[in-house]
Protein backbone atom coordinates (compact mmCIF):
# COMPACT_ATOMS: atom_id res chain seq x y z
CA UNK A 1 0.00 0.00 0.00
CA UNK A 2 1.20 3.36 -1.04
CA UNK A 3 1.91 6.06 1.65
CA UNK A 4 -0.98 8.54 0.47
CA UNK A 5 -3.88 5.55 0.57
CA UNK A 6 -2.50 4.02 4.06
CA UNK A 7 -3.08 7.92 4.95
CA UNK A 8 -6.40 8.11 3.91
CA UNK A 9 -6.87 4.68 5.57
CA UNK A 10 -5.53 5.86 9.05
CA UNK A 11 -7.51 9.10 8.70
CA UNK A 12 -11.09 7.36 7.96
CA UNK A 13 -10.38 5.37 11.66
CA UNK A 14 -8.99 8.13 13.35
CA UNK A 15 -11.83 10.20 12.39
CA UNK A 16 -13.99 7.08 13.44
CA UNK A 17 -12.60 7.00 16.76
CA UNK A 18 -12.90 10.60 17.64
CA UNK A 19 -16.69 11.03 17.24
CA UNK A 20 -16.79 8.21 19.35
CA UNK A 21 -15.96 9.98 22.20
CA UNK A 22 -19.53 11.29 21.99
CA UNK A 23 -19.89 8.13 23.63
CA UNK A 24 -17.72 6.96 25.82
CA UNK A 25 -20.65 5.17 28.01
CA UNK A 26 -24.47 3.97 27.52
CA UNK A 27 -23.19 1.05 24.47
CA UNK A 28 -23.36 -2.23 27.01
CA UNK A 29 -25.92 -4.95 27.01
CA UNK A 30 -26.71 -7.40 29.57
CA UNK A 31 -23.95 -9.61 28.13
CA UNK A 32 -21.37 -6.93 28.60
CA UNK A 33 -21.18 -7.66 32.33
CA UNK A 34 -20.00 -11.16 31.40
CA UNK A 35 -17.30 -10.63 29.31
CA UNK A 36 -16.12 -8.03 31.62
CA UNK A 37 -16.37 -10.03 34.51
CA UNK A 38 -14.28 -12.28 32.54
CA UNK A 39 -11.38 -10.33 31.13
CA UNK A 40 -10.81 -9.14 34.75
CA UNK A 41 -10.59 -12.36 36.26
CA UNK A 42 -8.67 -13.25 33.33
CA UNK A 43 -6.40 -10.04 34.51
CA UNK A 44 -5.93 -11.27 37.70
CA UNK A 45 -8.61 -10.24 39.67
CA UNK A 46 -10.49 -12.46 42.04
CA UNK A 47 -14.07 -13.33 42.34
CA UNK A 48 -14.89 -10.10 44.29
CA UNK A 49 -12.92 -7.78 42.98
CA UNK A 50 -14.11 -8.55 39.29
CA UNK A 51 -17.60 -8.51 40.54
CA UNK A 52 -17.05 -5.31 42.09
CA UNK A 53 -15.73 -3.27 39.49
CA UNK A 54 -17.96 -4.44 36.67
CA UNK A 55 -21.48 -3.96 39.04
CA UNK A 56 -19.14 -0.53 39.16
CA UNK A 57 -19.19 0.38 35.73
CA UNK A 58 -22.65 -0.98 34.38
CA UNK A 59 -24.49 0.88 37.03
CA UNK A 60 -22.63 4.05 36.54
CA UNK A 61 -23.08 3.44 32.60
CA UNK A 62 -27.20 2.68 33.18
CA UNK A 63 -27.16 6.33 35.78
CA UNK A 64 -25.69 8.00 33.41
CA UNK A 65 -28.06 6.51 30.48
CA UNK A 66 -31.02 7.32 32.68
CA UNK A 67 -29.49 10.98 33.17
CA UNK A 68 -30.03 11.28 29.06
CA UNK A 69 -33.13 9.88 28.52
CA UNK A 70 -34.53 12.10 31.39
CA UNK A 71 -32.93 15.38 30.10
CA UNK A 72 -34.47 15.59 26.58
CA UNK A 73 -38.03 13.79 28.33
CA UNK A 74 -40.72 16.63 27.65
CA UNK A 75 -42.87 15.79 30.52
CA UNK A 76 -40.06 14.99 33.23
CA UNK A 77 -37.46 16.90 32.20
CA UNK A 78 -38.25 19.53 34.90
CA UNK A 79 -38.03 17.19 37.76
CA UNK A 80 -34.69 16.12 39.48
CA UNK A 81 -32.41 13.59 38.02
CA UNK A 82 -32.93 10.25 38.60
CA UNK A 83 -29.87 9.08 37.19
CA UNK A 84 -27.78 9.09 40.83
CA UNK A 85 -30.80 6.58 42.50
CA UNK A 86 -30.76 4.01 39.53
CA UNK A 87 -27.01 3.60 39.98
CA UNK A 88 -27.27 3.37 43.45
CA UNK A 89 -30.34 1.06 43.05
CA UNK A 90 -28.25 -0.84 40.33
CA UNK A 91 -25.52 -1.52 42.72
CA UNK A 92 -27.67 -2.67 45.34
CA UNK A 93 -29.17 -4.83 43.47
CA UNK A 94 -26.03 -7.03 42.05
CA UNK A 95 -24.05 -6.47 45.38
CA UNK A 96 -27.11 -8.68 47.10
CA UNK A 97 -27.38 -10.92 43.98
CA UNK A 98 -23.85 -11.70 43.14
CA UNK A 99 -23.05 -11.96 46.81
CA UNK A 100 -25.69 -13.98 47.18
CA UNK A 101 -24.39 -16.65 45.04
CA UNK A 102 -20.81 -16.02 45.82
CA UNK A 103 -21.97 -17.08 49.50
CA UNK A 104 -23.81 -19.93 48.09
CA UNK A 105 -20.56 -20.93 46.14
CA UNK A 106 -20.94 -20.33 42.56
CA UNK A 107 -17.59 -19.16 42.24
CA UNK A 108 -16.28 -21.56 39.49
CA UNK A 109 -14.82 -20.62 36.05
CA UNK A 110 -14.17 -17.36 34.85
CA UNK A 111 -17.14 -14.75 34.78
CA UNK A 112 -19.00 -13.23 37.78
CA UNK A 113 -22.10 -15.43 39.14
CA UNK A 114 -24.38 -12.31 37.77
CA UNK A 115 -26.97 -15.69 36.71
CA UNK A 116 -26.96 -18.99 37.11
CA UNK A 117 -24.65 -21.33 36.68
CA UNK A 118 -26.14 -23.03 33.81
CA UNK A 119 -26.46 -19.62 31.67
CA UNK A 120 -22.67 -18.44 32.78
CA UNK A 121 -21.61 -21.42 30.73
CA UNK A 122 -22.54 -19.84 27.54
CA UNK A 123 -20.14 -17.32 28.33
CA UNK A 124 -17.55 -19.49 29.99
CA UNK A 125 -16.37 -21.37 26.22
CA UNK A 126 -16.11 -17.66 24.98
CA UNK A 127 -12.67 -16.48 26.04
CA UNK A 128 -11.45 -14.95 22.82
CA UNK A 129 -12.91 -10.99 23.63
CA UNK A 130 -12.17 -11.03 26.54
CA UNK A 131 -8.51 -11.75 26.14
CA UNK A 132 -8.75 -9.04 24.03
CA UNK A 133 -10.36 -6.86 26.63
CA UNK A 134 -6.98 -7.73 29.02
CA UNK A 135 -4.25 -5.73 28.09
CA UNK A 136 -7.39 -2.48 27.36
CA UNK A 137 -8.84 -2.75 31.11
CA UNK A 138 -5.45 -3.46 32.60
CA UNK A 139 -3.50 -0.28 31.46
CA UNK A 140 -6.71 2.13 30.88
CA UNK A 141 -9.19 0.51 33.31
CA UNK A 142 -12.57 -0.30 32.53
CA UNK A 143 -14.39 2.72 31.16
CA UNK A 144 -11.75 3.87 28.89
CA UNK A 145 -10.18 0.36 28.30
CA UNK A 146 -13.47 -1.41 26.81
CA UNK A 147 -14.43 2.13 25.34
CA UNK A 148 -10.55 2.19 23.24
CA UNK A 149 -10.84 -1.76 22.60
CA UNK A 150 -13.96 -0.82 20.76
CA UNK A 151 -12.47 2.23 18.37
CA UNK A 152 -9.48 -0.94 17.73
CA UNK A 153 -11.95 -3.33 17.02
CA UNK A 154 -14.33 -1.20 14.79
CA UNK A 155 -11.52 0.64 13.04
CA UNK A 156 -9.55 -2.68 12.21
CA UNK A 157 -12.97 -3.72 10.57
CA UNK A 158 -13.10 -0.94 8.24
CA UNK A 159 -8.97 -1.48 7.49
CA UNK A 160 -9.98 -5.29 6.28
CA UNK A 161 -12.87 -3.50 4.12
CA UNK A 162 -10.72 -1.50 2.38
CA UNK A 163 -7.65 -4.58 2.35
CA UNK A 164 -11.00 -6.93 0.79
CA UNK A 165 -11.86 -4.35 -2.04
CA UNK A 166 -8.64 -3.49 -3.16
CA UNK A 167 -7.54 -7.50 -3.51
CA UNK A 168 -11.09 -7.65 -5.55
CA UNK A 169 -9.49 -5.05 -7.86
CA UNK A 170 -11.23 -1.87 -6.45
CA UNK A 171 -9.76 1.72 -7.25
CA UNK A 172 -8.91 3.28 -4.04
CA UNK A 173 -11.57 5.87 -3.29
CA UNK A 174 -13.75 2.85 -4.06
CA UNK A 175 -12.19 0.80 -1.27
CA UNK A 176 -11.93 4.20 0.99
CA UNK A 177 -15.75 4.13 0.26
CA UNK A 178 -16.27 0.73 1.67
CA UNK A 179 -14.40 1.29 4.86
CA UNK A 180 -16.43 4.25 5.40
CA UNK A 181 -19.60 2.30 4.63
CA UNK A 182 -18.63 -0.23 7.43
CA UNK A 183 -18.20 3.08 10.05
CA UNK A 184 -21.53 4.78 9.12
CA UNK A 185 -23.77 1.40 8.72
CA UNK A 186 -24.72 -0.40 11.88
CA UNK A 187 -21.86 -2.44 11.62
CA UNK A 188 -19.45 0.05 13.12
CA UNK A 189 -22.22 1.08 15.95
CA UNK A 190 -22.34 -2.94 16.97
CA UNK A 191 -18.56 -3.20 16.68
CA UNK A 192 -18.16 -0.06 19.48
CA UNK A 193 -20.54 -2.28 21.58
CA UNK A 194 -18.55 -4.35 24.53
CA UNK A 195 -19.92 -7.68 22.73
CA UNK A 196 -18.74 -10.10 20.80
CA UNK A 197 -20.26 -9.19 16.73
CA UNK A 198 -17.38 -6.67 16.44
CA UNK A 199 -14.43 -9.24 16.91
CA UNK A 200 -16.42 -11.33 15.10
CA UNK A 201 -16.97 -9.53 12.14
CA UNK A 202 -13.47 -8.13 11.66
CA UNK A 203 -12.28 -12.26 12.29
CA UNK A 204 -15.30 -12.48 9.20
CA UNK A 205 -13.97 -9.89 7.08
CA UNK A 206 -10.26 -11.45 7.79
CA UNK A 207 -11.54 -14.59 5.94
CA UNK A 208 -12.80 -12.56 3.33
CA UNK A 209 -9.72 -11.30 2.90
CA UNK A 210 -8.02 -14.91 2.37
CA UNK A 211 -10.55 -16.14 0.38
CA UNK A 212 -9.70 -13.24 -2.31
CA UNK A 213 -6.26 -13.85 -1.85
CA UNK A 214 -6.82 -17.57 -2.49
CA UNK A 215 -8.99 -16.55 -5.79
CA UNK A 216 -6.20 -14.51 -7.01
CA UNK A 217 -4.18 -17.44 -6.84
CA UNK A 218 -1.75 -16.53 -3.57
CA UNK A 219 -2.89 -19.81 -2.28
CA UNK A 220 -0.06 -20.97 0.15
CA UNK A 221 -0.32 -17.89 2.66
CA UNK A 222 -3.77 -17.19 2.09
CA UNK A 223 -5.18 -20.28 2.66
CA UNK A 224 -3.08 -19.87 6.26
CA UNK A 225 -5.22 -16.63 6.54
CA UNK A 226 -8.27 -18.07 6.55
CA UNK A 227 -7.73 -21.18 8.81
CA UNK A 228 -5.96 -19.09 11.11
CA UNK A 229 -9.13 -16.59 11.11
CA UNK A 230 -11.66 -19.32 11.60
CA UNK A 231 -9.36 -20.90 14.50
CA UNK A 232 -9.74 -17.74 16.24
CA UNK A 233 -13.39 -17.29 15.59
CA UNK A 234 -13.73 -20.16 16.76
CA UNK A 235 -12.65 -18.77 20.93
CA UNK A 236 -15.01 -15.74 19.77
CA UNK A 237 -18.26 -17.97 19.50
CA UNK A 238 -17.67 -21.36 18.27
CA UNK A 239 -21.35 -21.07 16.74
CA UNK A 240 -20.29 -18.32 14.85
CA UNK A 241 -16.91 -20.40 13.34
CA UNK A 242 -18.75 -23.07 12.22
CA UNK A 243 -22.17 -20.98 10.72
CA UNK A 244 -19.47 -19.32 8.59
CA UNK A 245 -17.37 -22.99 7.92
CA UNK A 246 -20.33 -24.45 6.55
CA UNK A 247 -21.71 -21.61 4.67
CA UNK A 248 -18.37 -21.11 2.99
CA UNK A 249 -18.20 -24.67 2.07
CA UNK A 250 -21.39 -24.96 0.38
CA UNK A 251 -20.45 -21.48 -1.34
CA UNK A 252 -17.40 -22.92 -2.87
CA UNK A 253 -19.41 -26.49 -3.92
CA UNK A 254 -21.90 -24.32 -5.40
CA UNK A 255 -18.95 -22.69 -7.35
CA UNK A 256 -17.40 -25.84 -8.44
CA UNK A 257 -20.57 -27.04 -9.15
CA UNK A 258 -21.97 -24.46 -11.74
CA UNK A 259 -18.14 -24.31 -13.49
CA UNK A 260 -18.68 -28.19 -13.49
CA UNK A 261 -21.69 -28.18 -15.32
CA UNK A 262 -20.74 -24.99 -17.17
CA UNK A 263 -17.76 -27.82 -19.08
CA UNK A 264 -14.96 -25.36 -16.69
CA UNK A 265 -12.73 -26.99 -14.82
CA UNK A 266 -13.22 -26.24 -11.19
CA UNK A 267 -9.80 -24.45 -9.99
CA UNK A 268 -7.25 -25.36 -7.50
CA UNK A 269 -7.99 -21.94 -5.66
CA UNK A 270 -12.03 -23.59 -5.26
CA UNK A 271 -10.42 -26.84 -4.18
CA UNK A 272 -8.47 -25.25 -2.02
CA UNK A 273 -10.86 -23.12 -0.08
CA UNK A 274 -13.59 -26.19 0.37
CA UNK A 275 -10.53 -28.60 1.73
CA UNK A 276 -10.21 -25.72 4.39
CA UNK A 277 -13.73 -24.56 5.04
CA UNK A 278 -14.96 -29.04 5.33
CA UNK A 279 -11.49 -28.97 7.53
CA UNK A 280 -12.71 -25.95 10.14
CA UNK A 281 -16.45 -27.08 9.54
CA UNK A 282 -15.86 -30.96 11.26
CA UNK A 283 -12.95 -29.63 13.56
CA UNK A 284 -15.96 -27.19 15.44
CA UNK A 285 -18.23 -30.24 15.06
CA UNK A 286 -15.77 -32.34 16.70
CA UNK A 287 -14.34 -29.90 19.54
CA UNK A 288 -17.59 -28.95 20.84
CA UNK A 289 -18.74 -32.40 21.46
CA UNK A 290 -15.70 -33.64 22.84
CA UNK A 291 -15.44 -30.33 25.38
CA UNK A 292 -18.13 -29.45 27.71
CA UNK A 293 -19.93 -27.15 25.85
CA UNK A 294 -23.70 -26.38 25.82
CA UNK A 295 -25.65 -28.03 23.65
CA UNK A 296 -28.34 -27.10 20.63
CA UNK A 297 -30.73 -27.93 23.78
CA UNK A 298 -28.95 -25.74 26.40
CA UNK A 299 -29.63 -22.70 23.69
CA UNK A 300 -32.45 -23.55 22.96
CA UNK A 301 -33.78 -23.68 26.12
CA UNK A 302 -31.73 -20.61 27.13
CA UNK A 303 -33.87 -18.90 24.51
CA UNK A 304 -37.48 -19.85 26.36
CA UNK A 305 -37.28 -19.58 29.25
CA UNK A 306 -35.92 -16.14 29.87
CA UNK A 307 -31.85 -17.30 30.36
CA UNK A 308 -33.36 -20.50 32.53
CA UNK A 309 -35.49 -18.28 34.88
CA UNK A 310 -37.81 -20.22 33.78
CA UNK A 311 -39.23 -23.98 34.32
CA UNK A 312 -37.47 -26.04 31.00
CA UNK A 313 -40.26 -25.93 28.03
CA UNK A 314 -41.16 -29.58 27.09
CA UNK A 315 -42.39 -29.43 23.54
CA UNK A 316 -39.21 -26.71 23.02
CA UNK A 317 -38.76 -27.32 19.59
CA UNK A 318 -42.36 -27.19 18.89
CA UNK A 319 -42.74 -23.58 20.49
CA UNK A 320 -39.20 -22.79 19.00
CA UNK A 321 -40.61 -23.46 15.15
CA UNK A 322 -43.80 -21.08 15.93
CA UNK A 323 -41.99 -18.56 17.19
CA UNK A 324 -39.18 -18.48 14.46
CA UNK A 325 -42.72 -17.91 11.96
CA UNK A 326 -43.86 -15.67 13.72
CA UNK A 327 -40.19 -13.92 13.74
CA UNK A 328 -39.81 -13.85 10.12
CA UNK A 329 -43.21 -12.60 9.24
CA UNK A 330 -42.66 -9.39 11.82
CA UNK A 331 -39.48 -8.94 10.51
CA UNK A 332 -40.38 -8.86 6.90
CA UNK A 333 -43.04 -6.83 7.58
CA UNK A 334 -40.93 -4.01 9.69
CA UNK A 335 -38.38 -4.23 6.15
CA UNK A 336 -41.04 -3.54 4.07
CA UNK A 337 -42.34 -0.60 6.01
CA UNK A 338 -38.45 0.98 5.60
CA UNK A 339 -37.08 -1.37 2.47
CA UNK A 340 -33.44 0.61 2.98
CA UNK A 341 -31.89 -2.08 4.38
CA UNK A 342 -33.11 -4.52 1.72
CA UNK A 343 -32.27 -2.37 -0.75
CA UNK A 344 -28.70 -2.06 0.31
CA UNK A 345 -28.72 -5.67 0.21
CA UNK A 346 -30.05 -6.24 -3.07
CA UNK A 347 -27.63 -4.01 -4.11
CA UNK A 348 -24.57 -5.25 -2.83
CA UNK A 349 -25.21 -8.96 -3.52
CA UNK A 350 -25.94 -7.76 -7.30
CA UNK A 351 -22.98 -5.41 -7.22
CA UNK A 352 -20.37 -8.61 -5.92
CA UNK A 353 -21.69 -11.00 -8.24
CA UNK A 354 -21.87 -8.56 -10.91
CA UNK A 355 -17.80 -7.88 -10.66
CA UNK A 356 -16.82 -11.36 -9.66
CA UNK A 357 -18.94 -14.11 -9.27
CA UNK A 358 -17.03 -16.56 -7.61
CA UNK A 359 -16.32 -13.44 -4.65
CA UNK A 360 -19.67 -12.56 -4.96
CA UNK A 361 -21.28 -16.21 -3.47
CA UNK A 362 -18.20 -16.32 -1.12
CA UNK A 363 -19.20 -13.24 0.38
CA UNK A 364 -23.10 -13.73 0.13
CA UNK A 365 -22.15 -17.14 2.50
CA UNK A 366 -20.45 -14.60 4.72
CA UNK A 367 -23.62 -12.88 4.78
CA UNK A 368 -26.23 -15.79 5.15
CA UNK A 369 -24.61 -16.38 8.45
CA UNK A 370 -26.11 -13.37 10.03
CA UNK A 371 -29.43 -15.17 8.49
CA UNK A 372 -28.24 -18.40 10.33
CA UNK A 373 -27.43 -15.91 13.65
CA UNK A 374 -30.61 -14.75 14.31
CA UNK A 375 -32.71 -18.33 13.14
CA UNK A 376 -30.99 -19.44 15.68
CA UNK A 377 -32.12 -16.69 18.84
CA UNK A 378 -35.50 -15.80 16.83
CA UNK A 379 -35.33 -12.30 18.79
CA UNK A 380 -37.33 -9.63 17.70
CA UNK A 381 -35.52 -7.06 19.73
CA UNK A 382 -31.65 -8.45 19.22
CA UNK A 383 -30.74 -6.58 15.59
CA UNK A 384 -27.06 -7.15 16.41
CA UNK A 385 -27.41 -10.78 16.16
CA UNK A 386 -28.21 -10.31 11.70
CA UNK A 387 -25.14 -7.71 11.51
CA UNK A 388 -23.09 -10.20 9.18
CA UNK A 389 -25.80 -9.20 6.63
CA UNK A 390 -24.88 -5.53 6.36
CA UNK A 391 -21.24 -6.57 5.11
CA UNK A 392 -23.05 -7.72 1.85
CA UNK A 393 -23.70 -3.90 1.14
CA UNK A 394 -20.23 -2.51 2.73
CA UNK A 395 -18.77 -4.53 0.40
CA UNK A 396 -20.56 -4.94 -2.34
CA UNK A 397 -22.00 -1.07 -2.88
CA UNK A 398 -18.50 -0.46 -3.83
CA UNK A 399 -17.94 -3.51 -6.18
CA UNK A 400 -21.50 -2.03 -8.10
CA UNK A 401 -20.33 1.77 -8.13
CA UNK A 402 -16.89 0.42 -9.37
CA UNK A 403 -19.00 -1.61 -12.71
CA UNK A 404 -20.19 2.25 -13.21
CA UNK A 405 -16.56 3.42 -12.87
CA UNK A 406 -15.26 1.07 -15.73
CA UNK A 407 -13.82 3.37 -18.75
CA UNK A 408 -15.47 3.08 -21.96
CA UNK A 409 -13.78 2.36 -25.44
CA UNK A 410 -14.03 5.22 -27.85
CA UNK A 411 -15.14 3.16 -30.79
CA UNK A 412 -16.93 0.29 -30.07
CA UNK A 413 -14.85 -2.13 -33.06
CA UNK A 414 -11.72 -0.73 -32.63
CA UNK A 415 -9.96 -3.69 -34.45
CA UNK A 416 -12.52 -3.12 -37.69
CA UNK A 417 -9.76 -0.70 -39.20
CA UNK A 418 -6.67 -1.93 -37.48
CA UNK A 419 -6.75 0.87 -34.65
CA UNK A 420 -8.85 3.63 -32.94
CA UNK A 421 -9.29 7.19 -34.81
CA UNK A 422 -6.94 9.76 -34.18
CA UNK A 423 -7.45 12.38 -31.76
CA UNK A 424 -8.42 15.49 -33.43
CA UNK A 425 -6.84 17.72 -30.56
CA UNK A 426 -3.68 16.04 -31.56
CA UNK A 427 -0.44 16.84 -33.67
CA UNK A 428 -2.37 14.66 -36.33
CA UNK A 429 -4.96 16.48 -37.45
CA UNK A 430 -4.99 15.89 -41.03
CA UNK A 431 -5.52 12.04 -39.72
CA UNK A 432 -8.72 13.10 -37.91
CA UNK A 433 -9.93 14.29 -41.40
CA UNK A 434 -9.50 11.17 -43.18
CA UNK A 435 -11.19 9.39 -40.71
CA UNK A 436 -14.06 11.37 -41.01
CA UNK A 437 -13.84 11.34 -44.41
CA UNK A 438 -14.28 7.26 -44.43
CA UNK A 439 -11.67 4.56 -44.71
CA UNK A 440 -9.44 3.85 -47.62
CA UNK A 441 -9.71 0.56 -48.60
CA UNK A 442 -6.40 1.12 -51.36
CA UNK A 443 -3.70 1.58 -48.25
CA UNK A 444 -3.08 -0.18 -45.41
CA UNK A 445 -3.85 1.47 -42.23
CA UNK A 446 -1.45 1.83 -39.55
CA UNK A 447 -2.29 0.87 -36.12
CA UNK A 448 -2.59 3.77 -33.91
CA UNK A 449 1.04 4.12 -31.86
CA UNK A 450 -1.33 4.82 -28.55
CA UNK A 451 -3.75 2.65 -27.58
CA UNK A 452 -5.42 3.03 -24.29
CA UNK A 453 -3.90 0.28 -21.70
CA UNK A 454 -7.41 -0.75 -20.70
CA UNK A 455 -7.96 -2.30 -24.22
CA UNK A 456 -7.79 -6.48 -23.58
CA UNK A 457 -5.43 -8.55 -24.91
CA UNK A 458 -7.45 -9.76 -27.50
CA UNK A 459 -8.07 -6.34 -29.56
CA UNK A 460 -4.16 -5.76 -28.90
CA UNK A 461 -3.45 -8.84 -30.59
CA UNK A 462 -5.13 -8.00 -33.96
CA UNK A 463 -2.64 -7.27 -36.56
CA UNK A 464 -3.67 -4.78 -39.10
CA UNK A 465 -5.88 -6.00 -41.82
CA UNK A 466 -4.40 -6.71 -45.28
CA UNK A 467 -4.24 -3.85 -47.87
CA UNK A 468 -7.48 -4.68 -50.70
CA UNK A 469 -6.16 -5.27 -54.06
CA UNK A 470 -7.71 -2.24 -56.60
CA UNK A 471 -9.65 -5.56 -58.42
CA UNK A 472 -11.48 -6.36 -55.28
CA UNK A 473 -15.27 -6.12 -55.73
CA UNK A 474 -15.05 -3.70 -52.34
CA UNK A 475 -12.50 -1.47 -54.59
CA UNK A 476 -14.26 1.59 -55.75
CA UNK A 477 -12.56 0.80 -59.49
CA UNK A 478 -13.75 -2.85 -59.15
CA UNK A 479 -17.41 -1.51 -59.84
Amino acid sequence: MSARPAAWVLFLAALFGCLQLANVTGRDTPDSRNYLSYALSLGGADKEEAAGRTIAYVCASRGETASRNHSVDVRRFRAPDPGPEIRDECRGYYDWSVGRRLEAGQTSGWTAPFMSERFMRIFEVRPGYPLLLVPFVTVLGVTWGLWAAGVVVAAAGGVLVFLVLRTVGVPVGLALTGQALYYLLPTGATAMRPMTEGTMMALTLAVLWGCALVLRGRTRGAAGLVGVSLALLFTVKHSQALFLSVCLAGGCGLIGLYRRRAGRPVGAAVKTLLKVTVGAAIGVMLLTRLLPYPSESDSLQDLLTDHFNRPDRERAWWEFLHLELNFWMEWLRRQLAEPLFLALLGAGGWGALRRWPAFGVLLAAAGATGVLSIAAHPDIGIDRLMVMVWLVPVVGVPLLLAEFDRPRRPYPFPSLFGGQPPNPRSSNAGGAKEFAAGPNFHSPVQAHPARPAFEDKAVQADPPPTPVSPAHPLSPSGD
